[in-house]
């Protein structure tokens, strides 16, 4: 087993999760089986009680695990499936020391940070790097480790001592260190500045790691004599400094680390077992990079939410869209609407952002309405749902999305005007969406109903069928405490509003569709944590095309885009090509 840590310095969320899976990705492309843990130092157990504006959005995966987002970086550059065991946390750490200490598994001894908590950490890294993530079932050959915050935060220092251990351990040809680092460049003397990244190295060295690639975080690309001061003072070779400049597409990273050389040294450094041939999956993410950057067409899409200020919070979503856009071959513009804005109060108290807010909305070609957590901004989200139902706009409501959807129709459609869930009124008479079962209301952390469960379509002529390749079932990834209430179905489909997709059992009513509609589709799963570059999301697909108007065409076609954007189609080559075949 190969081991690639990286670090940070100078500033957190610094692309570190970007370049961690570009890394990956660069060396999957040799044919490698590459697997991915992230170390987040917070003492949660994991991240499903954050606020998005805390810690961006929440990954949710397969076996129900609510993990940090650069997991979903991982699993869509790499195209993947992770557990939960691959985000590790010092709040896992210390529960399972604790645990084993309870159980008198130390023999009395005193029970320290060193050698019992960075012996943990090891050992968790050595156990999960060997599980496999890909669907052949191969055990991964290199494990990429991407440690969060920055060197000398006082919360990793337990792991970098780890890692100090850990490199003798399992000897040197089989652990290197990739060190990112900001060159921040001052707008008043426009030059590169590389004494912070000097400090970085200098901390992290006295640490007792010694990086081995130096990633320079830059705006634009670095001249030769600024990749020289850091390799003389950073003791590595000018070839060891790696310039990750602002690109136009995130795809295009991958590319800008083979281009200076990265494979041939992890090769060389690690002796790893590749041969040097052309890189067919590299060619696709070149394809890939360079279209997005041609397109012309453009696309709009309303995001309604109430986390809007940190794009970070629906990261995922973003990702759907984007590679929703790029397969027809549409340019992404998403207009961010913080739902209150939308409400009767915020006309009252500030008129101008109430209507540039309804501005937005009423241009945008197609309208989202994604997951989220509690009362405020509800009825702006109503109010933006009951507008695309009335004008026509093509809409998809993503968990509580959906849920608010059918408590618009209640209201509008059915005339029950007090529908609502009872999340937000529990005193409601029509109590349309309601706790579920699972629910534990004492305890916050992981009660939800969580990761991949079976959806059976209950319609043949189902749009979201259609698009998903016509089959009866499909897994998606949940995440939610409240559902559909099952005993007033009837109501709804009595006036058109048909639920199409329902769980195995036929209790829960897991997708939505509109008769007569444009595109109306609400899904109580988070179909955008399965979407992936050469394969979107199929609910985002369908919204895409609706948006663009090529929804009905491209059904009648049976799912198949035009020829002028065939080169993008889920039928084509590029999207059934799997990463492990190239």
């Amino acid at each position: 087993m190969k081991y690639i840590l990286v670090t940070g310095g100078v500033i957190s969320g610094i692309g570190k999760g970007i370049i961690a899976s570009s890394v990956g990705t660069i060396l999957k492309s040799c044919g490698l089986h590459v697997t991915a843990i992230k170390i987040d130092p917070y003492i949660n157990i994991d991240a499903g009680t954050f606020s998005p504006y805390e810690h961006g959005e929440v990954f949710v995966l397969d076996d129900g695990g609510e993990v940090d987002l650069d997991l979903g970086n991982y699993e869509r550059f790499l195209d993947i499936c992770l557990i939960k065991d691959n985000n590790l946390t010092t709040g896992k750490i210390y529960q399972s020391v604790i645990n084993k200490e309870r159980r008198g598994d130390y023999l009395g001894k005193t029970v320290q940070v060193v050698p019992h908590i960075t012996d943990a950490i090891q050992d968790w890294v050595m156990k999960q790097a060997k599980i496999s993530v890909d669907d052949d079932g191969v055990e991964p050959q290199v494990c990429v480790i991407e440690l969060g915050g920055t060197v000398g935060d006082i919360e990793s220092m337990p792991f970098i001592e780890a890692f100090r251990q850990f490199q003798f351990k399992v000897k040197r040809e089989n652990f290197c260190n990739i060190h990112v680092s900001l060159i921040p460049q001052p707008n008043t003397t426009g030059e590169h500045k590389t004494k912070p990244t000097q400090n970085s190295v200098r901390e992290l060295r006295g640490l007792g790691l010694s990086p081995d690639l130096i990633m320079c975080r830059c705006s634009a690309a670095l001249d030769a004599s600024v990749k020289e001061k850091i390799s003389m003072f950073c003791h590595v070779e000018p070839t060891q400094v790696i310039c990750v400049q602002d690109v136009s597409s995130v795809y295009k990273v991958p590319l800008l680390l083979e281009a200076q050389g990265v494979v041939d040294y992890l090769c060389q450094r690690l002796n790893l077992p590749v041969e040097m041939r052309a890189r067919k999956m590299l060619t696709k993410w070149k394809e890939m990079a360079d279209r997005s950057d041609r397109l012309l067409e453009q696309v709009s899409i309303a995001l309604v939410g109430k986390y809007t200020k940190l794009s970070d919070s629906y990261t995922s979503v973003i990702k759907a869209l984007e590679h929703s856009a790029l397969a027809i071959n549409h340019k992404l513009e998403v207009k961010y609407i913080d739902s209150a804005d939308l409400e009767s109060t915020t006309l009252q108290d500030e008129p101008v952002k109430y209507h540039e807010a309804w501005q937005k909305l009423c241009s945008s070609h197609g309208v989202l309405v994604p997951g989220g957590f509690g009362v405020r901004g509800t009825e702006g989200k109503i109010m933006a749902i009951s507008w695309a139902r009335k004008q026509n706009k093509p809409f998809l409501g993503v968990c509580l999305g959906m849920q608010l959807a059918v408590c618009e129709f209640a209201r509008n459609v059915l005339e029950w005007k007090d529908a609502n869930s009872t999340e937000f009124n529990p005193e409601t008479e029509h109590p349309v969406v309601i706790d579920m079962p699972e629910h534990n209301p004492g305890q916050m952390g992981g009660t939800m109903r969580l990761g991949k469960r079976r959806t059976i379509f209950k319609s043949s002529s189902s749009v979201l069928r259609k698009l998903y390749g016509d089959v009866e079932y499909v897994e998606e990834r949940h995440r939610h405490r409240f559902e559909v209430n099952p005993e007033l179905k009837h109501h709804f489909e009595r006036k058109g509003l048909q639920f199409v997709g329902q769980d195995i059992e036929g209790e829960r009513m897991e997708i939505i569709e509109l008769k007569d509609h444009c595109y109306f589709v609400g899904v109580q799963y988070h179909p955008e944590f399965t979407s992936r570059p050469i394969k979107p999301s199929p609910p985002y697909f369908g919204l895409l095309l609706a948006a663009a108007g090529k929804l009905q065409s491209y059904l009648a076609k049976g799912c198949r885009l035009s020829p002028s954007s065939s080169s993008s189609s889920p039928d084509m080559d590029v999207f059934e090509l799997k990463y492990s075949s190239l």
